[in-house]
Formats: structure tokens, C-alpha cells, sequence
């Protein structure tokens, strides 16, 4: 069963999009290492897909900026309103990751500080999800935690719900699903401590 917290969280980005906007505004100057990382294993015009996408800012907007086709998926439709005017030329998509079938593949899939709000179970059944919409040779990027457990992070005041499974497990799970994984580095202090997975689809 889903933990009570894991729950709230669409709800929780719905009423305080504005400030997740402003808050995620300046451009990913943190993220940027690790962004050039992903980007350089697609085709020219790489078709994107970027699960959790929020307000498109500024993971969206960074590859945007470089020639990608962004297609955005997110829960919350007050996140999608600013990615929306944000980015207007791109796809987006309201829909929930867990059960997203577009029928399409695409060159690139980015799941960057959203998968890890999904709880365990649900990651576990998300890498079938990441397989169906990658093509052979697609390149995967996501956060997750440092190790196996739960984490309360607190946002705008109110408490937010995140989860991990073991680095052990998120191999065995790339493994399976067709993935090589091409670097892991759990609480990277260059990228503001976080926990970030590359991967590649096997051709």
C-alpha cells in the first residue's frame, strides 16, 4: 500500500507551484554537468521525454535550448500552466508516470527529482514504464537517494515524501529492463548533494 505521505505530493506541487517556479528559476547551473552527460549520447533534435517535469524549469528549458524535443509529463496541471508559457513549442502531458503509455519511444528519458517521491513498490514497477518509452541506445537519467530507505524532506512548510531503494536493487532493476548503467554518484557534492543515476538502453 502506498505510505499516507507518498500521496500527498501532487497535491502538494499543485498548491505551491508558484513558489517550486521561482524557486527552480535561475538555469541549471548546478545540474549542468550531468546534463551535458545525458545530452551527449542523443541524436541531434533527440526526442526527450522528461517525466515529473514540473514547471519545465530549468531541466526542460536547458535541453530546449540545445535542439531537443521535449515531451513533459506531469501530475499536476498548476506545473504544467508554467511549463506551458514557459515553453510553449514543447509537449506536454498531464498524466501520472505510473501508468503513462504514450506508444512512443524516444532518444532521452529524465526523471530528475520526481521519481524518488514515488514510493518503493512504485519505483520498482517503473522501470517497465522506462523501458516502454526508450528507444535502443536511449539515454536515462534520474535521482534517487544515497541507499534503501525514506526521507521527509519539508517544502513551503509542509512535509514532502521521498524514497530510495539500494543501489544493489536500481542495478539489478537497469539490468533487467535492458540498461547498462553508465555512472552512478550517490550525494554528488558538485550537483547539490544529490543521488544521480545514467544509464543507456542496450541496442
Amino acid at each position: 500500500m502506498p505510505k499516507p505521505l507518498a500521496t500527498t505530493i501532487v497535491p502538494l506541487y499543485e498548491r505551491h507551484a508558484d513558489a517550486w517556479h521561482r524557486r527552480r528559476n535561475p538555469l541549471a547551473s548546478l545540474e549542468e554537468a550531468w546534463l551535458e552527460r545525458f545530452t551527449a549520447g542523443l541524436p541531434d533534435g533527440g526526442r526527450v521525454l522528461d517525466l515529473g517535469c514540473g514547471t519545465g524549469q530549468p531541466m526542460a528549458r536547458w535541453l530546449a535550448q540545445r535542439g531537443c524535443a521535449i515531451t513533459g509529463v506531469d501530475s499536476s496541471a498548476a506545473m504544467l500552466a508554467h511549463a506551458t508559457t514557459l515553453l510553449p513549442d514543447q509537449e506536454w502531458v498531464r498524466s501520472d508516470m505510473r501508468g503513462l503509455a504514450l506508444g512512443r519511444r524516444f532518444d532521452g528519458l529524465l526523471a530528475w527529482d520526481s521519481f524518488f517521491h514515488l514510493c518503493q513498490d512504485d519505483q520498482r514497477a517503473m522501470f517497465g514504464v522506462f523501458a516502454a518509452h526508450t528507444a535502443p541506445g536511449a539515454m536515462l537519467m534520474f535521482t534517487s537517494g544515497p541507499a534503501d530507505g525514506e526521507a521527509i524532506g519539508e517544502f513551503e512548510g509542509e512535509p514532502l515524501f521521498h524514497a530510495s531503494l539500494a543501489p544493489e536493487e536500481y542495478r539489478r532493476l537497469l539490468d533487467a529492463h535492458g540498461f547498462e548503467v553508465r555512472d552512478f554518484v550517490p550525494e554528488d557534492p558538485a550537483c547539490g548533494f544529490h543521488s544521480i543515476w545514467l544509464a543507456q538502453r542496450r541496442a
